[in-house]
């Protein structure tokens, strides 16, 4: 169940009856959908986490909660891809703290973001993990409240890069497989990786990611482009379909009924803001070259071509 988990903490007065316990409002935005693996030394801090992600503001978020500190980090990182925030406490200090955390940082992945907990509350650390970095240094103890704005912050930074690539797949000519491979790499994000994924199926009038997925939702990726200016991480939630526990659909209507003229203007917006909430985002762009479409594509992080050989006999 989510909950303020932050204010859950009700202490008892001397005579046993339970009161509750005055904290100061949390200033934090709710978290995008991203992956955070936190590794503890400290039981209590591994608490603090499991807790904090059981707030209403981390309940888009992927977290899980490891023991072993930096070492473990290191050796589970090894065989696998580093999530898109990794939170870490160590008991060392100074140098000693750098140089594990540089080990730490041969196996990250680039854009990976760090949150750092320490035992000791020295400036000249926190001056050097900034340079090298690190994205927070926290002191232990840490409270819900603390561990929720630390993360919030990150995220909520406008100054931050965007959570999210975006890959657009693009067909040489009609009928090469663009959409088949578009959506085969989106789940195989969402189920290999355990990555947030969303499909923005931008053929209006043919896609076809509902009818792959068995999704027909009643809303989606057209109403968002017709009213650019309201997109934000509630409506995204809203217009999303589920298709599995990591994999989202923004689906194309299908329908012929009416015609739709995208601006490139409206489709920056709305995929400004899903980008902003999700770490991958697969865009369907249909075989057509308008202003729009062009413009979709020179922005994306990457571009697949999907191009199919022709026999000659």
């Amino acid at each position: 169940m989510v909950s303020d988990a932050a204010y859950s903490i009700e202490p008892e007065d001397d005579e046993g009856a339970s009161q509750p316990q005055q904290v100061a409002p949390i200033r934090a935005r709710p978290v995008p959908r991203i992956n955070i693996q936190a590794f503890c030394e400290n039981q209590e801090t591994a608490a603090a986490i499991q807790q904090a992600s059981e707030d209403r503001r981390l309940a888009k978020a992927h977290v899980n909660v490891r023991m072993g500190g930096i070492d473990a980090a290191v050796t589970f990182f090894r065989s696998t891809s580093t999530p898109n925030l990794i939170v870490i406490e160590s008991f060392l200090k100074g140098q000693e703290l750098v140089a594990e955390l540089d080990r730490l940082a041969e196996v990250c992945d680039p854009g990976t973001k760090v949150i750092a907990i320490g035992h000791v509350n020295d400036v000249l650390l926190y001056r050097e993990l900034m340079k090298r970095g690190v994205s927070e240094y926290v002191v232990a103890p840490m409270n819900v409240a603390q561990i929720i704005e630390s993360i919030s912050d990150i995220y909520a930074n406008p100054d931050s890069d965007p959570v999210g690539q975006i890959v657009a797949f693009v067909g040489a000519k009609g009928g090469a497989g663009s959409s088949t491979v578009c959506h085969n790499t989106a789940f195989a994000i969402s189920a290999d990786l355990q990555d947030e994924a969303v499909i923005v199926d931008l053929d209006l009038p043919f896609g076809t990611a509902g009818l792959d997925f068995n999704q027909d939702p009643i809303q989606g990726i057209a109403e968002a482009l017709s009213s650019p200016e309201r997109m934000d991480e509630v409506l995204l939630d809203r217009l999303l379909s589920r298709c599995s526990d990591h994999l989202s659909l923004f689906a194309a209507p299908g329908t012929l009924d009416r015609t739709h003229d995208i601006e490139a203007a409206s489709c920056e917006t709305v995929l400004d803001t899903v980008r902003s909430n999700v770490p991958w985002v697969a865009l369907d762009v249909p075989h057509i070259w308008t202003d729009w479409a062009q413009q979709v594509v020179l922005r994306a992080d990457h571009v697949v071509l999907t191009a199919s050989r022709i026999w000659q006999i």
